[in-house]
């Protein structure tokens, strides 16, 4: 099940180490003279580029996942035993960064070759058990001789305090990162790529194989990480530069060479848990104290003619594909917009304090579309939402790929979206009493808050409109008015479906035919 697989994480060992960086020039000409030792060469992301593309120029050689026993049959309770000893962080004491690894076993079977990069090259960083303390459950710890190498790392800077490094962003199996800002918890997560995700012929699942840490100076605030990727279907160089703060923001460069045409190709993943909501039907479907709970409660984007669009998230009892069309997309991203912990009531979950997680595009990513993608989940561990761009055409092998994008980790910002948003959407029986007979037993009434923009200083009687479209549904009444305990503005409608399928709804707020809002767009199933 697609959901597993994401959960799980499921990934494959990388391939053999990548060389130490070359020299920078080849053999010197006959008639040259060498006036002394050759300058190191200073390792980049074109070094990495070029070895993406010697990857690509070859099959795709998947890699053993070969573990000493007492390592690939560890519970989870047994790895997580196993800890690196901060005092042994790479860069300690010598900048404001510092980077600790995860070591393998259990499920994190994947070796990934990591280097540090400095003004002589590129060097690998060797695994030694001596950087961990092996728990008292852990039973059998690895040889000193031992050639295990690292499942990940995580790079730690002072968020928060001066006195403590807080973990800051972490790169931990197949190509999934997450990334931290101030006063955040862990929740949702990014990806380098996806590729066919909810395909009927399944998911591929690339890689990261190989790590390239850019070593700060003292006083450096951003950090530089290069990766490779590798798949059956593309390999792929990635730069990362990190810049920490209350709004962290990670600037990403990649280039994808494939090995063969790519059905549906993924750009800047996104992915996510949402169980249940307090505006969501699927709340019913389970016996639980906490009135909601999920990791983003919503799909975010701008498009490319400056329309801003919210999609309220779900958790549907089928697989849910949609695909919204683009042009030069200006960003998109999965959100959580509840930010008051009586929304969730979990002290340990801290579901309030999950970043929301906004991509920026950088340069023309041409036509394509912002799909999402909502998979039927019965258990807040199962991240079951995904979102990504997929270009308007697919790739084709020997084909050359240049994406670049800010990925944005926040919690509240008045810049996504600048005007009026969605603060919450409720359904239910479209009368009460006597009414309920006024309309059609299909019938729905619907009711969308509004707040923020300019809508907190227009007074109740400005003859504010919703402008509201139903696919497949007709509109039986439209309301708008001016709530007098909140100061937001709600929309009530009531829809009655066409056919027994899905209704399509938009709906925005306009003043004198200006725009106030972003656009609600909801799918209904009757």
């Amino acid at each position: 099940m697609l959901v597993v697989a994401c959960l799980l994480l499921s990934t494959q060992l990388a391939r053999d180490p990548v060389p130490e960086a070359r020299s920078a020039a080849t053999a010197p000409a006959a008639h040259a003279v060498r006036k002394g030792p050759a300058a190191p060469h200073a390792f980049g992301f074109a070094d990495v580029r070029h070895l993406a593309q010697q990857r690509a120029a070859h099959d795709y050689r998947a890699p053993s996942e070969a573990l000493p026993a007492a390592l690939a049959n560890l519970t989870y309770d047994q790895y997580r035993d196993i800890r690196f000893r901060p005092e042994s962080a790479l860069w300690r004491g010598r900048a404001m960064f510092e980077v600790q690894f995860f070591h393998r076993g259990y499920r994190n079977r994947q070796r990934v070759n990591i280097f540090e990069v400095g003004p002589g090259g590129a060097s690998p960083i060797a695994y030694s058990p001596e950087l961990f303390s092996f728990g008292p459950s852990v039973k059998s710890v690895p040889r000193a001789d031992t050639h295990l190498g690292f499942a990940g790392f995580r790079v730690h800077y002072p968020l928060q305090t001066p006195a403590y490094k807080d973990e800051l962003i972490v790169f931990l199996g197949a190509s999934y990162f997450r990334v931290l800002g101030r006063n955040q918890r862990y929740g949702a997560s990014a990806r380098g790529l996806a590729i066919d995700t909810a395909a009927t012929s399944g998911e591929e699942f690339p890689t990261f194989t190989d790590f390239w840490l850019v070593r700060p100076q003292p006083a450096d605030r951003v950090l530089t990480i290069y990766a490779l990727l590798d798949s059956p279907s593309v390999a792929g160089a990635y730069q990362f530069q990190i810049r920490p703060g209350a709004i962290t923001q990670v600037e990403v460069h990649l280039e994808l060479y494939p090995r063969r045409a790519i059905d549906k190709l993924g750009v800047a993943p996104l992915t996510s848990m949402f169980l249940y909501g307090a505006d969501e039907s699927s709340a019913r479907r389970f016996d639980d104290f906490r009135p909601e709970v999920h990791d983003s409660d919503g799909l975010m984007a701008e498009t490319g003619h400056a329309e801003w669009i919210w999609r309220p998230l779900g958790n549907p009892r089928e697989l849910r594909v949609n695909r919204f069309m683009d042009e030069q997309p200006r960003g998109f991203g999965l959100i959580q917009r509840q930010r008051d912990f009586a929304r969730y009531l979990d002290a340990e979950a801290q579901y309030q304090a999950r970043p929301s997680y906004w991509v920026q595009p950088l340069g023309n990513w041409g036509k394509g579309g912002v799909e999402l993608v909502e998979i039927p989940s019965n258990s807040e561990v199962h991240d079951n939402i995904v979102a990504y761009w997929v270009p308007a055409q697919a790739p084709k092998a020997g084909q050359t790929l240049e994406f670049a994008y800010v990925l944005s980790a926040y919690l509240e910002s008045s810049q996504w979206p600048p005007g009026g948003r969605v603060i919450a959407t409720r359904s239910g029986n479209p009368g009460m009493g006597d009414n309920r007979g006024h309309f059609p037993a299909e019938a729905r009434r619907i009711v969308v808050e509004f707040a923020g923009g300019d809508l907190g200083g227009l007074d109740p009687t400005q003859p504010v409109k919703a402008e509201v479209s139903a696919d497949n549904g007709t509109l039986n009444e439209v309301t708008v008015e001016r709530l007098a305990n909140t100061g937001a503005w709600a929309a009530a409608l009531i829809v009655t479906p066409r056919e027994k399928k899905t209704v399509n709804l938009k709906c925005f707020l306009t003043l004198y035919g200006e725009v106030l809002t972003e656009t609600w767009v909801y799918q209904w199933t009757p």
